[in-house]
């Protein structure tokens, strides 16, 4: 069989991932926003410096001195990250279909990326926050820091979505600027989200606010919501307050749980992460439990075990003596 041209390659793979049959990782498919920005990092860097080559041609020592020429450029290391991404996906399918045999996008020199601080906002920061706004504009971001849903989510939020008698937000749907209404991220994505008490007011009021002809959808539209920030940004600086994103908000509802003592599994599951390993990376700096703190746990648990005579051994859980 013919060795496949990079451009052909990056074409096929692109129409197979619109379609849904190229999955990602996890073997969900890919969001059409992230479709769309592969295919803009393919045209404007890869496909131009590498379209004309064969897959199987592409030598990882080449793919290297890319990766310091983008290095060398003063590129940011997240940019030179995900500019690689799409090669490295389209490789590792290559790969697993048997059509080249090496993927050259393994065992690179890639920057460090430093994950930046999340921006967390105190319970009576978010208060303030909120206060500065009026109306609708208060509950959308009454939403974002009491709900933690994504923007998209936000935007594509219906009234038959909430469920004000149980206290509940069953998030069925996103949101894409081109494609508009969209399934969720990812399975995990699909859920239901709890809807604390201040929420709830601001909800059944601003239901009870609405006309009779504007009555499906929670917010007026879908613009409406991605321009919250240019409508929110003055409100604030007129008090003095640093203004914040929507997707700020959602880290700080995530903060707000875990001081409220919330376990992991279910922060998880409200903040539609698709697996556990991903809620822990955001937020384990958020946990509750210093050195000091372990050490003394460890301590009771031991000194207990002396105490009813017990060994170490027994004292453990079954399954673990081993």
């Amino acid at each position: 069989m013919p060795l496949q041209r990079s451009h052909k390659a990056a074409t096929a793979w692109l129409t197979g991932a619109r379609a849904g049959q190229v999955r990602n990782r996890s073997g969900d498919v890919f969001k059409l926003s992230v479709v769309r920005d592969y295919e803009r990092k393919l045209r404007m860097r890869l496909l131009p410096e590498f379209g004309d080559r064969s897959l199987d041609d592409i030598r990882r020592v080449e793919l290297q001195r890319f990766v310091d020429d983008l290095v060398a450029s003063g590129m940011a290391p997240a940019t030179v990250m995900t500019t690689l991404l799409p090669l490295r996906a389209i490789c590792r399918r290559a790969v697993a279909r048997g059509e080249v045999q090496d993927n050259p996008t393994r065992g690179l020199e890639m920057p460090a990326v430093r994950r930046a601080i999340r921006y967390i906002r105190a319970a009576e920061q978010a208060e303030q926050l909120l206060d500065a706004l009026d109306g609708e504009d208060r509950v959308l971001w009454a939403t974002a820091f009491y709900a933690g849903l994504r923007r998209g989510e936000l935007a594509s939020l219906r009234w038959e979505d909430v469920d004000l008698a149980s206290g509940v937000i069953h998030v069925h749907r996103g949101w894409d600027m081109v494609e508009g209404e969209i399934a969720p991220k990812s399975r995990e994505g699909r859920r239901n989200v709890p809807i604390p008490g201040p929420l709830r007011d601001a909800l059944v009021e601003h239901r009870m606010t609405l006309t009779m002809g504007n009555t499906e959808r929670v917010f007026r539209s879908a613009w409406w919501v991605l321009n919250a920030r240019k409508r929110a940004n003055p409100c604030w600086r007129k008090v003095g307050l640093s203004p914040v994103t929507l997707h700020e908000a959602r880290h700080t509802y995530a903060s707000f749980m875990i001081a409220a003592g919330v376990n992991v599994k279910a922060l998880q599951v409200f903040m539609g992460h698709a697996n556990i390993a991903v809620t822990l990376d955001l937020y384990s700096h958020l946990l509750p439990g210093s050195e000091a703190e372990a050490c003394g746990l460890l301590e009771a648990f031991l000194a207990h075990g002396r105490a009813a005579g017990t060994s170490l051994t027994s004292a453990l859980p079954a399954g673990l003596h081993s």
